[in-house]
C-alpha cells in the first residue's frame, strides 16, 4: 500500500481525470464569479465551440460545464487562472469531487457513479481512486494552511 502511495502523486499524468480541490482561502475566488452573466457566457460558449461540444477529457456529448483551469504556485501561495475546459457532469463531479460528496448526502448525486466514471476514464480501480484520493485530500490539507492569492491571468480585465 505505501508503494502504490509514493507511486500516484495529485498532478501525477497517468491520471487523465483528476481531483482539483482549491485551498479554502480561495473557495468561491472565480473568472465567473467577478465577470457579468453576459461575459461569462461568452467564455463558456466559446470554450463549448473549442472543445466541439464534448468533454474535454472523456470525450462524451451532452451537457457541458466550463471548467476552469488553475495552476497552483505552492511556494508563493499563488493560484493562477490558465483557461478553460468542457466537462461532461461526470468529469465535473470528479474535478469537484468535495461538492459531490455533499450533493451525494443530500441524495442529489449517486457518489458511486462518480467514483465508477474516474475508474473508468483512467483504466484504474476503486482502491486507487482511494489512495489517489487521500493523496488529493493531504495535498488540499497543507494547501489550506495557507492564505492563497488568486491570479486570474489575462482574464483579469
Amino acid at each position: 500500500m505505501i508503494i502504490k502511495l509514493m507511486n500516484i502523486e495529485p498532478k501525477n499524468r497517468k491520471f487523465k481525470l483528476n481531483i482539483e480541490l482549491v485551498p479554502s482561502s480561495s473557495w468561491c475566488d472565480n473568472l465567473r464569479k467577478v465577470l457579468s452573466k453576459t461575459d461569462w457566457d461568452k467564455i463558456r460558449r466559446k470554450t463549448y465551440a473549442d472543445y466541439k461540444y464534448r468533454c474535454g477529457i472523456c470525450g462524451a456529448e451532452g451537457k457541458m460545464n466550463c471548467h476552469e483551469v488553475w495552476e497552483y504556485d505552492d511556494k508563493n501561495y499563488i493560484q493562477k487562472l490558465t483557461g478553460f475546459i468542457a466537462l461532461c457532469d461526470m468529469c465535473h463531479y470528479v474535478k469537484h469531487i468535495g461538492l459531490a460528496g455533499v450533493l451525494a448526502s443530500e441524495g442529489k448525486l449517486n457518489y458511486k457513479k462518480v467514483i465508477e466514471h474516474f475508474a473508468k476514464v483512467n483504466n484504474c480501480s476503486k482502491e486507487d481512486f482511494e489512495i489517489y484520493m487521500e493523496i488529493v485530500f493531504e495535498q488540499w490539507s497543507r494547501r489550506s494552511q495557507h492564505n492563497w492569492s488568486v491570479d486570474l491571468g489575462e482574464y483579469k480585465k
